[in-house]
């Protein structure tokens, strides 16, 4: 390939350089105004692009004059001629020349640098050859929307990793700029945000907003005054940004609810290690089926507009959503912000009420009450699709006529030990029946949460107690996997890996097919 390339084996090697970041730094301070990793690709992608084509122009008007017919040249005098792909050559002699249409003019031999040797005219005013070149013309340049298309993702993961090593930037909401040019704001502008916060109920409002309240008189760029107040909050411990991504939001931490601060008892885990290699094909199946926040994500799940959640124990009980790889997407999200706040909306009244997407332990925080208002239990089937409106997430319970049903109902002994039962309870809401189970009194659970690890039982003999449990209620004594992976999650917090693996590799467990399982003869009793 041609030096002069600039196809898909230079953006496929791309490397920041320092003149790179030079040249980011400095636009940044022409335009003071911050930008996102997008924007500043497309900015380095023409950067690049120019660059390119002022080396080309460069290598190849480099060792000799641009030929053009109206000039005169002279016996060993280097030229190159861009209508011959740029090559260059020697003038090793001239003669006069004539032409009935153009009159007399010079002839010059030339020699070229392959020893092939052509003549050209000189002296001719008359050409279109006389018209200035361009210098760069088919070199095998992709256009900037071609480089967009093709290796925008990789781009900028590669100049966000450049940024965020380099002291000189600084990057809020995914906007980045140059921390030299932020404008000082002090602890009393700081304080009279909260004061605005707290009249606010807490937030959120947008830095737009604050800066009513918290004038900051500076004759700069209002996109700089705002940036330099989010730099500062950031900063300070007592906000919080809690915007989806592309909008920058702020929160007094202290009157955030403790469930997003602090991951609800009912939904933390207590990691069991275990082997995925004796998982069969079904079982993976049905992992994935189940679509447990707390899996490990297999890659093969599409994106759908609208996703089903089968409510589990944990997060009925913490009035909580799974932010699993089958809804995540269904939500906002953040470039950085470990919480956003959002609108949720009923599907079935449009009532909206505020809730909180908690990233990094992968829950969806504020559904408590609407919870308690559809008449919601474990094993009830929520609908999640996006809101109409931007920030907001739509969930919904179809309505049903409230029945007594059969299922399996969860009791809480004088003692405190847990058995299973199967009672008529009143069901409002569709639900799968290998998951629904029935909890009349659920503050008597939370003793069993509340126990330090080292009080619980090991994990493999709370398995046992819930399949013999469980076994009761079936006539064969068999468990299928669904009910006992929502069981378990009454007592303890448990992604189905863990149970599916001890399934697999204990002799306390007999597989009778389809996932369905019993106790052993030896663990029968």
């Amino acid at each position: 390939m041609s030096s002069y390339s600039m196809s898909e084996e230079y953006w496929e090697s791309f490397e920041l350089q320092t003149e790179d970041l030079e040249f980011l730094y400095n636009h940044l301070l022409e335009l003071e105004t911050p930008l996102n990793s997008r924007e500043l690709a497309e900015a380095l992608i023409d950067e690049r692009i120019h660059r390119k084509k002022m080396e080309i122009e460069k290598q190849r008007t480099t060792g000799g004059d641009l030929y053009q017919p109206k000039n005169a040249y002279s016996v060993q005098q280097k030229l190159i001629f861009p209508a011959l792909s740029w090559k260059h050559g020697k003038v090793t002699g001239d003669r006069l020349g004539y032409s009935p249409v153009l009159g007399e003019f010079q002839v010059i031999q030339v020699t070229f640098d392959d020893g092939s040797q052509r003549e050209f005219a000189s002296d001719l005013l008359d050409h279109k050859l006389n018209e200035p070149p361009k210098i760069v013309e088919d070199v095998g340049i992709m256009t900037k929307e071609t480089v967009l298309k093709i290796y925008s993702d990789d781009l900028i993961d590669t100049i966000e990793e450049g940024l965020s090593k380099n002291p000189g930037f600084i990057r809020i909401a995914g906007r980045w700029f140059p921390r030299a040019l932020l404008i000082d704001i002090n602890v009393g502008h700081l304080n009279l945000a909260e004061a605005v916060l707290d009249m606010a109920g807490g937030g959120p409002l947008p830095t737009s907003e604050l800066l009513k309240q918290v004038e900051i008189s500076a004759d700069v760029n209002s996109k700089l005054i705002e940036f330099s107040m989010d730099m500062a909050l950031e900063e300070d411990r007592r906000f919080d940004e809690v915007g989806p991504a592309g909008d920058v939001l702020w929160f007094l931490r202290r009157l955030e609810p403790p469930q997003v601060l602090s991951s609800p008892i009912f939904l933390r885990y207590q990691i069991n290690e275990y082997d995925r290699s004796v998982l069969t094909s079904e079982m993976l199946d049905l992992e994935e089926d189940l679509d447990d926040e707390l899996s490990p994500f297999t890659g093969n799940l599409g994106r759908s507009d609208e996703a089903r959640v089968r409510l589990i124990f944990p997060h009925w009980r913490s009035g909580t959503l799974p932010l699993s790889e089958r809804i995540r997407h269904l939500f906002p999200t953040a470039y950085e912000a470990p919480l956003v706040r959002f609108i949720l909306v009923d599907g079935n009244t449009n009532q909206k009420f505020p809730g909180w997407v908690v990233r990094k332990e992968h829950y969806v925080f504020g559904l408590e009450d609407w919870y308690k208002s559809r008449e919601a239990m474990p094993g009830s089937i929520i609908q999640v699709r996006k809101g109409k409106q931007a920030g907001e997430v739509i969930v919904q319970i179809e309505n049903r006529r409230p029945t007594r049903e059969w299922i399996r109902t969860v009791l809480v002994g004088s003692d405190g030990g847990i058995v299973f039962a199967m009672l008529k309870q009143i069901v409002a809401t569709p639900f799968d029946e290998r998951m629904v189970i029935a909890v009349p009194n659920k503050e008597a659970l939370d003793a069993t949460w509340n126990l330090s690890p080292k009080e619980q039982p090991a994990f493999e003999n709370t398995v046992v107690n819930t399949v013999r449990e469980l076994s009761k209620l079936n006539p064969q004594s068999h468990v299928h996997v669904s009910e006992l992976y929502a069981a378990v999650n009454i007592i303890r917090r448990s992604p189905p890996g863990p149970i599916l693996s001890l399934l697999a590799i204990s002799p306390k467990f007999v597989h009778v097919g389809d996932l369905h399982y019993r106790l052993s003869n030896a663990d029968d009793d």
